[in-house]
């Protein structure tokens, strides 16, 4: 495995892991016993990373120590999420021509290099989301008291909050329990929300690219699904149109893959960084660094999401299927001018989440704009005309908000 340099983070947490691993994987991970279950008390500098080789469970080697899992507390929230460490290795992006159900989007398929990661044991539920909703309120309160500007200097930390939901009825008609997924934002919103939830942990979360989130879900297995290509058996590890008419389920009360993931076939769709191109994939040479890959956007739509969703048949939750976002239709009954720039109102985006990834190589915050802000005019302008006409509101995306929000400022 490639050595990898020491990623330091401030935060204190722990974790407990439980999943079977794939045997083709056993040379990548330290495992004692596949269903074993591991706590690990990662350092404050490094979370997630441990110096000793666990006893027992699942963890990844690097240079600086082993990738274990770990539970993430977003100050002033009680809100918490488990972090799952990814091996590194080489897989094909993709879906072959034979596969059931495949979609011209779907390939040509490419050989990509990926190093270990850090992803999301599951979908960002409700708890976690409203929680961000919460400092639109906050900011202003901020915003008038003249605390915490912001201004040239500190806006490498400014984010935009998401307005109040327009219809929350129509958006909650599903439910709205803490541990479902979050739905209908934006794009944008969510890498809102990975900045937001990262100034306040100081650790650096993003949304995964569409490499990231195919590996992820795939776990090793060469098949259309994470556990080959059986679809009956995906009533054991999905939430879809095959068992469910009544909206998302609470996230991880299906099986696992073989990394420990829940719902990354069904439940909600959700976000990459990547645009859609309905041609698919642009052949490169084999094999592509995962970083290389990304179809950075640069227009407001389409955009990637993965994995299917509640409402969605089987062909659609496969590991490689994909679907493009569409602006006008899925904010077709906003009546904001301009729409949105955080929420959409019209199905799928009921259909729509995200889940956060963390890489083992911090970035300055410089870099981390990419992933985090506007990448293009048109969502730069409508969120600029939202904010000049107080329809709209950021902050800094900060330790202290963690106080803030404890307090209910």
């Amino acid at each position: 495995m490639t050595l990898l340099r020491r990623l330091s983070l401030r935060s204190e947490s722990q974790s407990c892991w439980r999943h079977a691993i794939l045997s083709s994987l056993a040379s990548t991970f330290s495992v004692c016993g596949l269903a074993s279950v591991f706590l690990a008390q990662a350092s404050a500098e490094d979370p997630g990373i441990v110096k000793t080789k666990p006893a027992s469970g699942l963890s990844v080697q690097t240079e600086n120590g082993f990738m274990v899992p770990y539970t993430v507390t977003i100050p002033g929230t009680g809100a918490s999420f488990e972090m799952i460490p990814v091996p590194g290795g080489k897989f094909l992006l993709g879906s072959p021509e034979s596969e059931k159900g495949r979609e011209p989007s779907e390939g040509p398929q490419i050989e990509v290099q990926m190093e270990p990661y850090w992803v999301a044991k599951t979908e960002v539920t409700w708890a976690e989301y409203n929680a961000f909703m919460r400092t639109y309120n906050i900011f202003k309160s901020l915003k008038e008291a003249g605390i915490r500007k912001v201004t040239e200097e500190t806006r490498i930390d400014a984010i935009t909050s998401p307005t109040p939901l327009y219809m929350p009825s129509h958006t909650f008609e599903f439910g709205d329990r803490p541990e479902q997924p979050a739905v209908t934002m934006t794009q944008y919103a969510a890498k809102q929300y990975s900045k937001w939830v990262s100034g306040l942990t100081g650790q650096q979360f993003r949304l995964p690219s569409e490499v990231e989130w195919e590996y992820a879900a795939r776990a090793g297995a060469k098949g259309a699904y994470s556990f080959g290509d059986d679809e009956k058996q995906l009533n054991e590890y999905a939430c879809f149109a095959g068992n469910n008419e009544g909206g998302p389920a609470n996230v991880g009360t299906k099986k696992p893959n073989a990394f420990g993931l829940h719902d990354m076939h069904g439940n909600v769709w959700e976000w990459t960084l990547d645009a859609f191109s309905p041609e698919g994939y642009k052949k490169s040479a084999n094999p592509v660094k995962a970083f290389d890959a990304v179809a950075w956007p640069t227009t407001a739509y389409p955009r990637t999401v993965r994995g299917g969703g509640w409402q969605d048949t089987a062909p659609k939750l496969r590991s490689a299927a994909r679907m493009g976002s569409d602006d006008e239709e899925w904010k077709s009954e906003d009546p904001n001018v301009p729409l949105s720039p955080w929420w959409f109102t019209t199905d799928p985006s009921r259909a729509i989440g995200f889940r956060l990834v963390r890489a083992l190589r911090s970035l300055p915050k410089t870099d981390m704009a990419k992933y985090w802000e506007f990448d293009c005019d048109d969502i730069k302008n409508d969120v600029q005309g939202k904010l000049e006409d107080g329809r709209g509101v950021e902050g800094l995306a900060v330790p202290e908000l963690g106080a803030d929000l404890q307090k209910g400022r």
